[in-house]
């Protein structure tokens, strides 16, 4: 969230540029006839350098043997942040150097087919990884929220099938001016106030600076000879859809390519052969947001089956047709005016931080259905891979966002910066460049060389502008009678300058659940309540113009930095961090349920007011 009543989604996002250090996972691993996963989630053993340089674990070489034969461990779970599993104070605000590692069992035929590839592969860690197997440095990668994968099989063979097998992750959550997002670390050298050696970590960013291995990690194989990229592009004529596809294969030149595309009742619907090409669906089903079409988030799946050199691989995308255009005054999608009402959200929850768990998901993605709300922005950061799938089946939308929040220095708009933004979003948009529920980046400049498929924020640049106020909050706080007159200025300011589509992309206020008062005063219920009834009449003004959309900040409550204005956590969420509901969510319910109606084409048992 940024603190400023108006400020345009200021992400830099300056791309193209190649890993350092650690090849992309570009392709999510999937099991098929030819691919096998195993999960390595769970308990590992863990210790943080303590060290006043924090450096110890790489000095003594902590990586050539197990954690528990150099020093204590602790129990840790993966996927999770590390900040809230004890009661160490310490721990929880820990910044430098963890250590992670766990004992490696894998199936005997793993290691005695020279044929097969096996891939270790980090969904996301916080922020900087390094990654040993049995000691041996194999990936380091740069920058959290996106996952990253090294080929181990070499490794993993070297010794007998018998000898023990392990893997060895050290993660730093410091944050820097060139990080993503930024942050700065000061010394504080006065003994007098301060002990020896102290310093705290800076952030310039409004949530908790969690940390630790946040995603799932796995090892998975593939053959020698593999498909490695798969991009499609989708649009359709008149009932016919089709499928723009191109085929990337690593481990051979001479391979084979055979496409076939299924629909849901698993007819096969298309076929194509050949590294790249189109196949043509008649009476294509259109991929449809939530609450637009009676069967949202249609997919079908694409089956690419590779040959080569006597090896076979097989890699199932799913794939939803759909197409995304911008007027100066509409959001379209699949030619049909789209008005998002949905959300702002964070990876965050008690316990576990911003570590991935199903229970969380499905849960928020029931009070997103619940809610009526059709799309959400992954404030202030890439999201879970697995959340976009859920995305894809179920129609919600989504508006991308890559991890540059906080850009405040000068310092962090040098070349080094700029190094770091072509990596980050090159692996972004490598990553999710597929997803029919992505409609949208939240980024500027050369992401239209990558996917000129989808519009991205950053006026005047760019298709969408995205503005964030929080009128009668940051700016003239508990005034709620100049909301209507503000809110309707900056509108007018926007489009007569810039003349595109606009989103109200963050607005609301904080509310301590159960604090009540009438006449309303900030922190209340009631606030909050007045607050948003006061930006929706103006958006109803607005968006029969050039507003297409509002995105409440935020879906829930979530952790924050210590500090005086905070009070344990930012509490704009309209539901709490445990997901109860605040006053703010019946009347968002109300309001999005009606907005569905007047737009949507759905069936009868989901119309408001039924209990959903």
């Amino acid at each position: 969230m940024t603190s400023p009543p108006t400020l345009l989604l200021l992400r830099v996002l300056l791309l193209w540029g190649a890993f350092r250090g650690a090849r992309a996972g570009t392709l999510f691993p999937r099991e098929t006839s030819s691919r096998e996963t195993k999960e390595l989630n769970g308990l590992w053993s863990f210790r943080a350098d303590l060290s006043a340089n924090r450096n110890a674990g790489f000095e003594r070489a902590w990586y050539k043997r197990r954690l528990a034969e150099s020093g204590p461990v602790l129990d840790m779970p993966v996927p999770a942040s590390y900040n809230d599993i004890t009661q160490d104070p310490q721990l929880r605000d820990f910044i430098g150097w963890v250590w992670y590692d766990r004992e490696l069992v894998l199936p005997a035929r793993w290691l005695a087919d020279q044929s097969t590839r096996l891939v270790l592969r980090v969904g996301s860690a916080h922020y900087y990884a390094v990654v040993w197997v049995n000691g041996v440095k194999v990936a380091e990668h740069n920058g959290g929220h996106l996952p990253f994968e090294a080929e181990v099989g070499d490794v993993l063979r070297a010794d007998p099938p018998s000898a023990p097998r392990w893997v060895t992750i050290a993660v730093n959550n410091t944050l820097s001016l060139h990080t993503l997002p930024p942050g700065s670390i000061q010394h504080l050298d006065d003994l007098t106030r301060y002990p020896k050696g102290y310093f705290v970590q800076n952030t310039y960013f409004d949530f908790f600076n969690y940390a630790g291995i946040h995603r799932s990690v796995l090892l998975y194989t593939t053959p020698k000879a593999y498909v490695s990229d798969i991009t499609v592009v989708t649009d359709f004529t008149d009932s016919v859809g089709s499928i723009t596809y191109d085929v990337a294969v690593s481990g051979s030149s001479k391979a084979s390519l055979t496409v076939s595309l299924t629909d849901g009742d698993g007819r096969c619907v298309a076929t194509a052969a050949g590294p790249a090409g189109v196949l043509k669906v008649p009476e294509v089903r259109l991929w449809w947001p939530y609450l637009m079409h009676q069967t949202p988030g249609y997919l079908y799946s694409m089956e690419v089956h590779m040959q080569a050199d006597g090896l076979e691989d097989v890699y199932v995308l799913p794939v939803g047709v759909r197409t995304v255009r911008v007027t100066s005054t509409q959001f379209l999608i699949n030619n049909k005016p789209f008005y998002f009402h949905g959300v702002n959200k964070h990876e965050d929850s008690d316990l576990r931080g911003k570590g991935f768990d199903w229970t969380l998901v499905l849960k928020d993605f029931n009070l997103l259905r619940w809610l009526g709300a059709n799309s959400f922005r992954t404030s202030h950061y890439p999201y879970a891979e697995e959340v976009l799938q859920m995305c894809d089946r179920l129609g919600i939308v989504v508006i991308d966002e890559c991890p540059a929040v906080g850009i405040k220095d000068i310092r962090s708009f040098g070349n080094a910066s700029l190094a770091h933004h072509l990596d980050v979003m090159g692996e972004l948009v490598t990553r999710d460049k597929n997803h029919p529920s992505v409609v949208m980046w939240t980024v500027i400049a050369h992401t239209k060389a990558l996917d000129p498929t989808r519009p991205v924020t950053y006026a005047p640049y760019v298709d969408v502008v995205c503005v964030n106020s929080y009128f009668s909050w940051y700016h003239d706080p508990g005034r709620l009678e100049v909301i209507s007159l503000q809110l309707n200025t900056q509108f007018e300011e926007w489009y007569g300058k810039y003349g595109k589509p606009i989103i109200q992309s963050e607005y609301g206020a904080d509310v301590v659940p159960g604090l009540h008062s009438d006449p309303p005063m900030m922190f209340t219920e009631e606030y909050q309540a007045m607050v948003l009834q006061s930006y929706h009449r103006v958006f109803d003004q607005k968006r029969k113009q050039y507003v297409v959309g509002e995105l409440i900040w935020n879906f829930a409550d979530f952790m924050t930095a210590q500090g005086i204005t905070r009070v344990v956590g930012n509490k704009k969420g309209i539901f709490t961090r445990q997901r109860q509901p605040k006053a703010g969510a019946f009347i968002l319910r109300e309001r999005y349920w009606s907005l569905a109606n007047e737009t949507g084409v759905f069936p009868p048992w989901t119309k408001y007011p039924c209990s959903l």
